[in-house]
């Protein structure tokens, strides 16, 4: 069994699934877990692997970044930000902007107005901004994940980004996560890197030509029964 950890707004789905396809006989346990959360579950030994959100506290884990995901403000539908295609941090400056404890992105400068409380998750700043209490800017799959009739979203390309990453505890870098790390790079079924593979089975023409020469001489033998050609027999 293979034990996979994922945080919210993260679809390891394309990975299991050629997991599934080459390794039939190794079931994935896949675990949901908050963000704040995944690295102390993969430090307890409770996950092989982990797709988490940087930055993170790195003692101890081996960590490949994979992907940035684009920042996006959700508001109601109503709020004059929806009529544009894409947001500025500067067309916030008016507006209260939830910080959620669970927040994945590392602001320089918090965006806009300081809203009246910090929701203790992204999911309850969603609530908040859905009562028309304020906005918020998350990466676009959590806006995805938490998508509601009475809310849209849209880009703010001048935001900080979310990176999601795979991270394992580099004291346990074990066959099944060597093959894990060559399904999320990309690598193919026969690829040389990963795992080492065994030495082919020579052929029995390989293994004809490299027996040494006997007697020292490098002529080939003469069949029995057949005579050289040039030579008289006595």
């Amino acid at each position: 069994m293979f034990r996979l950890a994922y945080v919210p707004g993260v679809t390891p789905a394309k990975w299991v699934n050629v997991w599934t396809e080459r390794m039939p006989g190794v079931p994935v346990t896949l675990v949901a877990v908050p963000a704040a959360e995944v690295v102390k579950l993969l430090r307890n030994g409770d996950a092989d692997a982990g797709f988490v959100r940087l930055p993170v506290d790195r003692d101890g884990l081996s960590v490949i970044p994979l992907y940035m995901e684009t920042t996006v403000v959700v508001v109601p539908k109503d709020h004059a930000v929806a009529a544009a295609d894409e947001v500025a941090i500067a067309d916030l400056i008016d507006d209260e902007v939830f910080h959620p404890l669970d927040d994945t992105i590392e602001w320089a400068v918090r965006p806009g107005l300081s809203a009246f409380t910090r929701p203790a998750t992204t999911a309850d700043a969603i609530e908040l901004v859905a009562a028309g209490a304020g906005l918020l800017l998350v990466p676009q799959s959590l806006a995805r994940l938490h998508h509601r009739k009475d809310l849209t979203y849209r880009p703010v390309p001048d935001a900080p980004q979310s990176q999601v990453a795979l991270t394992w505890p580099t004291d346990a870098t074990t066959d099944l996560v060597e093959d894990f790390i060559g399904i999320v790079r990309g690598r193919t079924v026969n690829s040389s890197r990963g795992r080492t593979p065994a030495s082919p089975a020579k052929k029995p023409a390989q293994r004809q030509a490299q027996k040494p020469a006997q007697n020292g001489s490098s002529r080939r033998a003469t069949p029995a029964g057949r005579k050289r050609k040039g030579h008289r027999p006595r």
